[in-house]
């Protein structure tokens, strides 16, 4: 049940010391664990949270989690006696991790390679590449400029010789 306790109060939170559970991460346990279902709902964790929690503080210890899961076992397990329900409730906890489920996933194709995919160009961008997606370089630019001496436009280019 520690260990449980540690894993959640540390999820998420590199700084944590694994001693101390706040109401959001004592909720996912709850969740993740089994213990909130149709019988115990997440309001009726966070009123049991906030009656355990010490007056003015923001987390439970070992001790006050252990209080709750006494409590909430009368409720989760209600046709088990009192004994019964507790020790149901500990075999529930025991040795749970907190899950990633429905997490967003990490994308497996590189940004560079997304952007770099000729084949999603469009317009003018697609037409400076072939078939197989290779540049056609300077060819493939509408103005290639020529470096000849002359101002673009000039209509007498090549006529001070004759």
């Amino acid at each position: 049940m520690e260990e449980t306790f540690a894993a959640f109060s540390k999820f998420g939170d590199s700084k944590s010391t694994g001693k101390e559970l706040d109401n959001k991460k004592f909720s996912k346990l709850c969740k993740d664990t089994g213990i909130m279902g149709k019988l115990v709902t997440s309001t009726d964790v966070d009123i049991i949270f906030s009656k355990h929690k010490p007056k003015g503080g923001r987390t439970i210890t070992v001790r006050e989690f252990a209080v709750i899961l006494d409590e909430l076992s009368a409720k989760r397990f209600p046709k088990k006696s009192g004994d019964e329900a507790k020790t149901a409730m500990r075999e529930l906890v025991a040795g749970k991790a907190p899950g990633t489920t429905g997490t967003t996933k990490a994308s497996k194709v590189g940004g560079t390679d997304r952007l770099t995919d000729t084949s999603k160009y469009t317009g003018s961008h697609k037409e400076r590449f072939d078939a197989d997606g290779k540049g056609k370089g300077i060819q493939g630019r509408e103005n290639v400029v020529s470096n000849d001496g002359y101002v673009a436009g000039y209509s007498n280019k090549d006529t001070y010789d004759k």
